[in-house]
């Protein structure tokens, strides 16, 4: 199989090439830059250019691109990257996609849950979106909404509605290991904001999972077993044998962060359900986070 990818750079974007090329699948990636290698093709999605003959002959196209949302506060300079970062590649690529002679089977773009808003109920993709809409949710709505060009020329699209990722490598967990192993974790607030997860391990299986299978539309990749974030930090806590007594209060956090951003990324509750993935057979290999939290930091019970 042939499959073009972007934001290719990025942890998700990184360990998928990396299990596409496992299965001996050839890779192609879009990049930004002067391609150094003959895996690379160049794209300037801010300038609208992307060669029409760069997305010929692909089985599978996966767009991943897009400024992180949490990396800078969110200034109203930032949010307008935000946004344009995803809406105009996206839009770039659906048009070149629609336009193709050789078009692929199937085209997966990136999303996020975010869809969902705040929400205290259980929600999966048949649930409506934020109301009233807030940033993130305006975001995913533009944003899937651009993939329209692909879908109406016959591509089978999905939008992959993604939660927090856990890995050891980055990502939130990555920012909580630090505080964590040296003895001043705790609960975020609260503690009882949900926070809807997924393995790195299971995205990279949902992705190519995905690509194999004729699942087209909104599809969830969070675990079927969401938790609050006092359940998080405590099994984090227990997993590294570590101490989860200093919880940082929301106004440090908002402090820290901004006002906004902390809420959309630390107090923002979804229980998202992946209903699609179940219905259609997928099975995670991670369901329970101390399972999951184990496996990815490599310890045991005993802390080793």
């Amino acid at each position: 199989m042939r499959v073009l990818v972007t934001g290719s750079t990025g942890l998700i974007g990184s360990a998928l090439c990396d299990a596409l090329r496992s299965r001996s699948d050839e890779v192609i990636r879009l990049v930004r830059r002067q391609p150094l290698a003959a895996d690379e093709l160049f794209w300037d999605p801010s300038a609208g250019e992307l060669d029409q003959q760069a997305v010929e002959g692909f089985d599978a196209v996966v767009h991943l691109a897009g400024a992180g949302v949490g990396d800078k506060r969110w200034s109203q300079g930032r949010r307008k990257v935000i946004m344009n970062s995803r809406v105009e590649p996206t839009r770039l690529l659906a048009d070149r996609l629609a336009n193709a002679v050789d078009k692929p089977e199937v085209f997966l773009s990136a999303s996020a849950i975010g869809y969902y808003g705040d929400r205290t109920e259980p929600v999966d993709e048949s649930s409506l979106p934020a109301e009233p809409p807030d940033f993130l949710s305006s975001v995913v709505t533009a944003w899937e909404g651009e993939t329209a060009a692909a879908e109406a020329s016959g591509i089978r699209v999905a939008h992959m509605r993604t939660g927090i990722v856990l890995t050891d490598k980055g990502g939130a967990l990555g920012k909580l290991l630090l505080p964590f192993r040296a003895g001043f974790g705790g609960k975020l607030g609260s503690g009882d904001t949900w926070w809807s997860w997924i393995s790195l391990e299971d995205e990279i299986r949902a992705i190519l999972f995905l690509i194999d299978n004729p699942i087209q539309g909104a599809v969830n990749l969070t675990s079927p077993n969401p938790v609050t974030n006092a359940e998080m930090t405590k099994t984090l806590g227990e997993v590294l044998r570590r101490p989860t007594f200093v919880p940082v209060p929301r106004i440090a956090l908002e402090a820290l962060l901004g006002k906004d951003l902390a809420a959309a990324l630390l107090f923002t509750s979804a229980q998202v359900m992946p209903a699609k993935l179940e219905e259609a057979g997928f099975r995670f290999t991670h369901t329970e986070i101390e399972s999951a939290l184990r496996s990815i930091l490599q310890t045991d019970r005993t802390g080793k």
